[in-house]
């Protein structure tokens, strides 16, 4: 127990040595280039991710406690945060959100971790619970934000179940993002889509 001093205060508790910012980028670096070059979440060992990093082990686990904690961060590491929205156009505003995930599907990075993720689900379902939490459930609910402001205007019927609806958006291009990496993602994608998907959800003429 700390004794405390005259005055009858526990004097603070020596603090460990501060983490070395260089060292956490090494390491997150060395898990995304090693995800990018084809290795699985099971193939990426702590002994290994600090050999690949030139850093000894004692070095990650000060860190991370676990292979899952250091995940979770590589994971964080890629998040880009969906752009704010217009609220102006329905169908701009859906164009905008899946050009967003378009691009996200050509940054190498972003589909290697999701698709290592994806793939571990079952092994490791944690990891996808927070990415589910921090990443998912918000790029979901600004879809159907959205939608919501559709079936408000009329543009977009409101007879059919939101969670359907944003998948029949947004479904196709995630597809090919993280399901099929060798399909390719041209520009004008997101347009196709929206504007396809658009044409039958539309409410019919004299509806409402």
């Amino acid at each position: 127990m700390t004794s405390p001093d005259r005055t009858g205060t526990a004097p603070a508790e020596r603090r460990g040595r501060p983490r070395n910012a260089a060292a956490d980028t090494a390491i997150i670096e060395t898990v995304l280039r090693l995800l990018e070059d084809g290795s699985t979440v099971g193939e990426l060992s702590m002994e290994r991710i600090a050999r690949e990093a030139g850093v000894g082990k004692a070095t990650v686990y000060r860190r991370w406690p676990g292979k899952e904690a250091l995940l979770l961060d590589v994971m964080r590491s890629v998040d880009l945060h969906m752009p704010e929205t217009a609220g102006v156009s329905v169908r701009d505003d859906l164009v905008g959100t899946l050009e967003f995930l378009r691009r996200q599907g050509l940054a190498k990075r972003s589909s290697a971790v999701l698709r290592a993720v994806v793939a571990e689900v079952k092994s490791h379902p944690r990891l996808w619970r927070e990415y589910h939490e921090t990443v998912v459930r918000t790029r979901r609910e600004a879809v159907y934000a959205v939608l919501r402001r559709g079936m408000a205007s009329g543009e977009v019927r409101d007879d059919v179940d939101i969670e359907l609806l944003s998948d029949l958006f947004v479904g196709p291009m995630l597809a090919r993002v993280f399901l099929h990496e060798w399909q390719e993602l041209p520009e004008g994608l997101a347009e196709q889509i929206v504007d396809t998907v658009l044409r039958g959800v539309r409410p019919a003429p004299g509806s409402g």
